[in-house]
């Protein structure tokens, strides 16, 4: 019997999107029902992963406008975070998917565009052998403590810092 797990990849570091990839394409290859909501890339991202998904038929939905602490209009950008919450909530308390990912929802919590509480409740109220990962920096203490397992990701060195490269294609995005 599947024990469904509540698991948060935060921190400064890179690899947190990534790292959940690494479970949603594992739980793929083992005949998991999988899905991925993405909180901060627009609806038409088309980057690495969402070429790949696209080719193995794995749902990867986007409903952001960039990264938010650029946002132009901060109103569009929580509606967006509002709207994309009520589809994870849906789709969570629906019990379609065996895993379902919340990348970089950490950000719609941490500026308190939905409530953490309401979260915490709709995670109590998952199907019971669903395991939900979530992403971001900032991570809310009450998740944190709510949460079966939490890495945090610690930044050591990046090529940008010491060398002004920007993200790589393949690599970052």
């Amino acid at each position: 019997m599947r024990h469904g797990l509540v698991v948060v990849n935060t921190g400064e570091g890179k690899g947190k999107t990534t790292a959940a990839l690494g479970v949603l394409f594992r739980a793929w290859g083992r005949d998991f029902r999988v899905r991925m909501f993405q909180f901060i890339k627009h609806s038409t991202a088309n980057f690495g992963e969402h070429r790949a998904a696209k080719q193995l038929g794995i749902r990867i939905e986007a409903m952001g406008d960039g990264f938010t602490w650029l946002s132009k209009d901060m109103d569009q950008t929580t509606a967006l975070a509002v709207a994309q919450w009520e589809r994870c909530r849906d789709a969570i308390l629906a019990g379609g998917e065996d895993i379902i990912i919340l990348d970089e929802f950490t950000y719609a919590l941490h500026y308190g565009w939905v409530p953490v509480e309401e979260v915490l409740d709709t995670l109590r109220r998952r199907p019971e052998g669903m395991h939900v990962v979530i992403t971001g920096r900032h991570a809310p203490e009450e998740l944190v403590a709510f949460a079966d397992l939490v890495t945090e990701m610690r930044m050591v060195k990046h090529p940008y810092q010491e060398q002004g490269i920007r993200a790589q294609p393949g690599l970052e995005y």
